[in-house]
């Protein structure tokens, strides 16, 4: 089965899809060797862990593009690209849609905030009429080349227009030919019911993960999400926040060893060299070796004549 399919199959099961949220190839590998095998690209994630800068539009269509390439070729996840605001109007969007399905995504997500767009919990958004995001919407349907490559919608008017105004623009998008509809900062449990009531397609909605002070949207389980009728839940700032949280804490046991003139053992505090190197698929490297060397070749590298495959670490 192709990614894409894969993908519209998840958004279209009874049961609520979880997607992780990846911004780059350690990322990417981690949720693939976790179990999953589709994920959404988090746009901020990946501003924020090539560029440095925050979501607020700096990065543009090649940079995003060329992170996506870089994962799909890594992995078999099956990619939720975040295709930001589609970098200007329809016919960029027709681009931009083609773009991300050559790079190998099996989809893409639009939002119709004004650019330059920001992170959907900032202060500060605008967005675009909603029939000029439906244009959008209808220029990235007509521009697959695969049937199955999911468009996803997402509407920031919630802040600006209210609850009225983003059902309304949801089933435009729907009518326009989104496949999976998102409202983004929705405020309270029943937001999200309402939106699940009276939106005619699948619904999308984003969590926090531990970071309630933050998020302006209550943290609910993937149970309790589906109960209120939600299609799929994504965690697009967890691993960003867990990566970050892992090297201060690594920073900071570090500088305490110079500071105490020692070394301090610390195995809870990282990986080890075996298991980062089995996430980083070495073992198929290693396969290669084996397969398509000479034993001469082996026994010079290797010095047994075989390469030892690594093991295999539990999940």
């Amino acid at each position: 089965m192709s990614r894409s399919s894969r993908l519209r199959q998840a958004i279209g099961s009874k049961d609520i899809t979880v997607m992780q949220a990846v911004f780059d190839g350690f990322s990417a590998r981690l949720v693939e060797y976790m179990g999953y095998d589709i994920a959404f690209v988090t746009g901020s994630g990946v501003s924020e862990a090539r560029l440095g800068q925050p979501d607020v539009g700096v990065m543009g269509l090649e940079e995003n593009v060329a992170a996506v390439r870089a994962m799909a070729a890594c992995t078999g996840l099956a990619l939720l690209a975040d295709a930001d605001t589609g970098y200007g109007n329809a016919v960029n969007v027709h681009f931009t849609q083609r773009a991300f399905e050559q790079a190998g995504a099996a989809g893409m997500m639009l939002e119709d905030q004004m650019w330059p767009k920001r992170c959907g919990h900032m202060r500060g958004k605008e967005v675009i009429p909603a029939e000029e995001m439906a244009g959008k919407i209808r220029a990235a349907v007509d521009a697959r080349t695969d049937a199955d490559f999911v468009i996803k919608a997402r509407t920031d008017t919630l802040a600006i227009h209210g609850i009225d105004d983003t059902i309304r623009r949801l089933n435009l998008y729907a009518e326009a030919g989104a496949d999976l509809l998102f409202a983004d900062a929705l405020m309270t449990r029943e937001q999200i019911g309402v939106v699940c009531r009276n939106v005619s397609g699948p619904v999308c909605v984003n969590m926090g993960f531990g970071i309630r002070r933050r998020s302006t949207t209550p943290l609910l389980s993937a149970a309790e999400l589906q109960d209120l009728g939600v299609a799929v839940v994504i965690y697009p700032r967890m691993l960003t926040a867990c990566a970050l949280m892992g090297m201060k804490n690594g920073l900071q046991i570090l500088h305490e060893s110079i500071a105490q003139g020692k070394v301090v053992e610390r195995e809870d505090a990282l990986l080890s060299f075996e298991e980062l190197s089995a996430i980083m698929g070495m073992a198929d490297i290693e396969e290669l070796e084996r397969r398509y060397s000479t034993p001469d070749q082996l026994n010079r590298k290797y010095g047994g004549g075989d390469v030892s495959i690594l093991p295999r670490i539990d999940r």
